[in-house]
C-alpha cells in the first residue's frame, strides 16, 4: 500500500499511541501530525499493550472502538491495531517518511526513530498541549 503512495511522490507520516477517552488534545496532536506529509497512518494499541502501559483499569474503550473514533477523524487516511509492546515491527514494515510523537518524548526515546532517519526520513516532535489527557479525564470522572 505505501508503495503506491510514495511512486505517486507522496509523504508518509506515521504516528501512533492509545488514544483513549478521544480528547482534543489527541485531535490537535493528529492534525499536527498530518501537516508533517500526506498520509496519516495511526498506529492505535491494542487493549493489551494498553493494559501494559496503563495498568489493568485500562483502557476505558477496546481497541475496535479506539480504532474507529480515530479512523472518523479527517486528518487521518488509516488505522490500524498493533499488540506489540511498542510499534516498532509496524514502523519498519511502513518505513514512514516522516515519524511524529509528542514533544513531551525525548527525541532519542522515540521507538522507530534509527529506523525512519536511516531510510531518509525525518521525526517530528509535535507540540504538546496542556491541560488534556487521558489520566485527568478519567481522575476527574472518578472524584480524585
Amino acid at each position: 500500500m505505501c508503495n503506491k503512495y510514495r511512486e505517486q511522490g507522496l509523504c508518509i507520516v506515521f504516528t501512533n499511541g492509545c488514544f483513549d477517552i478521544l480528547h482534543p488534545g489527541h485531535l490537535r496532536y493528529l492534525e499536527e501530525a498530518k501537516a508533517q506529509g500526506d498520509i496519516l497512518i495511526v498506529g492505535v494499541n491494542s487493549d493489551r499493550s494498553v493494559a501494559m502501559l496503563k495498568g489493568p483499569k485500562r483502557p476505558i474503550l477496546d481497541e475496535k472502538a479506539r480504532a474507529e473514533l480515530v479512523a472518523g477523524l479527517h486528518c487521518v487516511d488509516f488505522v490500524t491495531i498493533f499488540d506489540t509492546p511498542d510499534p516498532l515491527p509496524l514502523i519498519e514494515l511502513i518505513i514512514p517518511d516522516v515519524l511524529v510523537k509528542g514533544a513531551d518524548w525525548d527525541e532519542h526515546a522515540i521507538v522507530g526513530r534509527d529506523v525512519v532517519l536511516k531510510h531518509g526520513g525525518r521525526v517530528y516532535r509535535a507540540p504538546y498541549l496542556s491541560g488534556y489527557s487521558t489520566t485527568g479525564i478519567i481522575e476527574k470522572i472518578r472524584g480524585e
